[in-house]
């Protein structure tokens, strides 16, 4: 089975840093392109950052560019989100993804959904 275990998620202040970590087993890892979406209340996801995983190739939103940073680890199977300077329109709950298909600007429609982990970002 596919399986998605998003982690890293908490409390920072404005201009504070996380990192969330996307683990992930049961599928191709080479195969497949990750992504970072993130959801506010009442509203649908949003893509944030995706990477093809097979070359690296990397999206961003355009709020988040120059201060987050998508990466990924062949070896453990682990995309990670270097997030950096966050702001507090940051706060969000933070899912990760995988597809085949990944276009970062909407949800995938064959998506494997990780579990989401919050990010609150106030002083």
């Amino acid at each position: 089975d596919v399986q998605l275990q998003a982690s890293g998620g908490g409390w920072v202040q404005p201009g504070g840093s996380l990192r969330l970590s996307c683990a992930s087993s049961g599928f191709t890892f080479d195969d497949y392109s990750i992504g970072w979406f993130r959801q506010f209340p009442g509203k649908e996801r949003e893509g944030v950052s995706c990477i093809s995983v097979s070359d690296g190739s990397t999206h961003y939103e355009e709020s988040v560019k120059g201060r987050f940073t998508i990466s990924s680890d062949k070896a453990k199977r682990t995309v990670y989100l270097q997030m950096n300077n966050l702001k507090p329109e940051d706060t969000a709950t933070y899912y990760c993804v995988a597809a085949k298909v990944l276009w970062c600007v909407r949800p995938p429609l064959n998506g494997h959904w990780g579990q989401g982990t919050l990010v609150t970002v106030s002083s």
